[in-house]
């Protein structure tokens, strides 16, 4: 599996990572609805496969299921992604040592704000930025940033200097995506360029693309602004099609 180093961040993590959020809302997602010991061992089977970015959040459910499985192996050799819903300052402070102990870890490899679906987001949410920052700054958090469900909000991304890594809506189709590829990318090479890491979500369009999965995972392989990808899997042949994929 190709390792890929996400923007400046200095975090390096597998070119493909294991979504546990399809579907994902309140408190479940396709990924948890499997069952607790289901999604352990495809998270473990995936990282035999050489998967070592997992995408979680607490509105997924999925953080006891990243915790058992973080239990057998090298916590240094994943990369775990968790986001919050929350928009007050509070909420958020109290969310970030409810999930490190939801996750059995001292620190989270990259926090988000999590479905950011307004322009004004970084004007709005300052107060909750702040404590993003002071998570990384006392370590409880490797990288922060924010996974983008607006264009308007994408285009914000660039210029912010705190943010670290973007999770973000790209495919070939524009399925579920709030622009065409075609506006996207663009705003993707800016924020890119400016040093950001960009983990690509909705690849395969939310299943809107699993007709065609090689051409999914080969446009977006194909972006050079794109570092990796969260894709959704539920079982062990979608995890071996996809580092097949991947690797091939």
């Amino acid at each position: 599996m190709q390792i890929v180093e996400l923007g400046q961040t200095g975090i390096r993590t597998s070119l493909l990572g294991f979504g546990t959020g399809t579907h994902g809302w309140n408190d479940e997602s396709d990924q948890t609805r499997l069952g607790h010991d289901r999604l352990v061992g495809l998270l473990r089977f995936g990282y035999e496969q050489g998967i070592t970015l997992w995408d979680s959040a607490s509105g997924y459910g999925s953080h006891p299921h990243i915790a058992d499985a973080l239990k057998t192996v090298d916590r240094s050799s994943v990369v775990i992604v968790s986001k919050t819903f929350a928009r007050s300052p509070e909420k958020v402070r109290s969310d970030i040592p409810r999930f490190l102990e939801e996750l059995g870890t001292d620190y989270i490899d990259i926090l988000f704000m999590h479905c950011i679906s307004d322009a004004n987001w970084l004007t709005e949410n300052s107060d909750v930025i702040s404590v993003l920052q002071s998570a990384k700054e006392s370590g409880q958090a490797r990288a922060i940033g924010m996974s983008c469900h607006d264009f308007g909000a994408l285009k914000t991304v660039a210029a912010a200097e705190w943010i670290d890594v973007v999770l973000a809506r790209i495919n070939y189709d524009g399925a579920t995506m709030s622009a065409k590829p075609d506006e996207v990318v663009p705003v993707l090479e800016d924020i890119h360029d400016a040093g950001k890491g960009v983990i690509a979500m909705k690849v395969l369009g939310c299943g809107a693309l699993t007709e065609d999965v090689p051409r999914a995972i080969r446009f977006a392989m194909g972006l050079s602004c794109v570092d990796a990808m969260a894709i959704g899997m539920t079982d062990e042949a979608h995890i071996r099609q996809n580092v097949s994929l991947v690797n091939g």
